[in-house]
């Protein structure tokens, strides 16, 4: 999956690009300011994400203290921000409210969350343990993109609650807790909706400002005056312990069986978002960057979530981005971050009176952009097939809600039986003459031999620091599909971002069509 990341000129006294670029650096002050000005934007979202998930707010200020500390001991990608993420709070909201006898919110779901980021971790361990961190890949693009569009749509609907000031009917769902309110127009808060709609609007403002600007914050503290002043009389989030997260494993561990599998998903799924912000990062400034690694660092952060009472977490785009943006230069940012929550944590207690609509809007701003429903219809003229695996993964989603993580296996299956009777690998060679880099391919690219075309691309890039020109020949291109046009596309637009022309020679008959298609395609407008 593509993901878009923010980029920053680059000055004499940033450190060297190639090989070594992330390995040799050195923490300094700037890891401590971008780490603070993560800090002013993960405070907001984790409760927010806790929430979504069911949890009290409290839950995601736990799971953004020490996890992050865990994680930067062991990242491979210096500007990666571990936490809670929306679409990891959702996954793990089905997966609680359909184990668990508890109703949301209560300690013995609390606890099952915990013991849900312990799942989450020790599977992420034990990938990195087997050097299995390429198995993300078997994820393909259009599968991701129905599952991530299907999720951000629930998730929209799991706010209407809060948005309009009423309190969710927990056996009803997502959806039914939608239908409940929008038939009860009698029962809106209006002074709630009000507040959901300044959030989100101060939220993107801000982004338009400056990308440091922290807007979720801005809206926070005005909620909390709201509130106050304004004797609000909306749900509110309520007393928020004064205290360091509790370390305990005292955890409902009759509920391992049901909860395994779900957990397995999350690993995964939450794991190729977080794959896709790394690699994406390394290219910027080619350097290795290493999936078993942070499936490693990501792993820890789970087991310490888990045992700190916090819930599963996950790399998150937004805070990584800015992360970036504030002059990050080695892994000890987020660190820095972690160490600022939990420094917070014996004062959370002035965000008591944080109306629930403010929670409410920072989800809707941080996920709106995730439903796009352009890029949906476009996929059927690039690839029907393809496009029926987006829907159905996408209608899955919301047939089987809460339980998501359903629809994704379904979807994998689906997209993998299109594509094993032709399953090939893809192989590659290079060369150089003079200063141009030739590479090529060989063979079927497919979604899961595509990422080899990146690796090896940089691969020679970073052996090779006197590259003027790359020619990627297709001439022996067997076979591509949707997710090897686009990472081919990909990784034309990413060589010219670094000053370095590409071009293709050599494209096959068969591959023409789809290739042209998406070579003319706006840059970033694709899946």
């Amino acid at each position: 999956m593509s993901t878009p990341v923010p980029t920053r000129k680059r000055t004499g006294k940033d450190p060297v690009v190639g090989a070594e670029a992330w390995t040799g650096r050195r923490f300094s002050t700037r890891d401590v300011l971008a780490g603070l000005s993560v800090a002013l934007l993960i405070i907001p979202q984790s409760m927010a994400y806790a929430e979504l998930a069911g949890l009290p707010s409290v839950q995601g200020l736990y799971a953004s203290a020490l996890p992050l500390v865990a994680a930067g001991i062991f990242a491979s990608c210096p500007y990666l921000q571990t936490g809670p993420v929306a679409l990891t709070a959702l996954l793990t909201h089905g997966a609680l409210v359909t184990v668990t006898p508890s109703t949301p919110g209560s300690p013995e779901y609390t606890s099952a969350a915990a013991l849900l980021a312990l799942i989450v971790g020790l599977t992420r361990l034990a990938i990195a343990i087997v050097h299995a961190g390429k198995v993300t890949y078997l994820m393909s693009q259009p599968v991701v993109r129905g599952f991530t569009s299907g999720a951000a749509i629930l998730i929209l609907l799991s706010q209407f609650p809060s948005t309009l000031g009423m309190a969710a009917v927990g056996e009803s769902g997502l959806v039914g807790n939608t239908v409940h309110v929008l038939g009860s127009p009698g029962s809106w808060n209006i002074a709630a909706l009000v507040l959901t709609v300044l959030t989100v609007a101060i939220t993107l403002l801000a982004r338009r400002i400056h990308p440091l600007f922290p807007g979720a914050l801005v809206a926070v503290l005005g909620g909390v005056l709201f509130s106050v002043l304004a004797g609000y009389r909306g749900p509110i989030v309520g007393d928020i312990p004064g205290s360091l997260p509790p370390i305990s494993l005292a955890l409902p561990w009759g509920l391992l069986p049901a909860l395994f599998v779900p957990g397995v998903v999350i690993a995964l799924v939450g794991f190729a978002e977080t794959t896709a912000i790394a690699r994406n990062f390394a290219t910027q400034d080619r350097a290795h960057w290493s999936p078993d690694r942070e499936f490693l660092a990501q792993g820890a952060a789970n087991l310490v979530s888990g045992a700190c009472g916090g819930m599963p977490v996950d790399g998150s785009l937004s805070r990584s981005s800015l992360n970036h943006l504030s002059g990050a230069g080695t892994r000890w940012s987020g660190a820095i971050t972690g160490l600022a929550v939990l420094v917070f944590l014996p004062f959370a207690g002035v965000l008591s009176s944080l109306p629930k609509a403010v929670l409410a809007g920072i989800v809707i701003a941080a996920v709106g952009g995730l439903v796009r429903p352009r890029l949906l219809l476009n996929v059927w003229t690039l690839s029907r097939i393809q496009a029926l695996v987006v829907w159905l993964t996408l209608a899955l989603c919301l047939l089987l809600a809460p339980r998501i993580e359903q629809a994704l296996l379904l979807g994998i299956l689906m997209s993998l039986a299109i594509h094993v009777w032709r399953e090939r690998r893809a192989g590659f060679d290079s060369w150089m003459e003079g200063d141009v880099l030739h590479l090529e391919v060989m063979g079927i690219l497919w979604f899961a031999s595509a990422p080899r075309l990146e690796e090896a691309l940089m691969s020679r890039l970073t052996e090779a620091s006197d590259v003027s020109e790359v020619v990627i020949h297709l001439e022996g291109l067997g076979r591509i599909d949707l997710t090897g046009a686009l990472v081919l596309k990909r990784a034309v637009e990413e060589m010219r971002t670094l000053g370095i022309p590409s071009s293709l020679k050599g494209v096959p008959p068969q591959a023409r069509e789809l290739i042209d298609n998406i070579f003319g395609m706006p840059p970033r407008t694709y899946l």
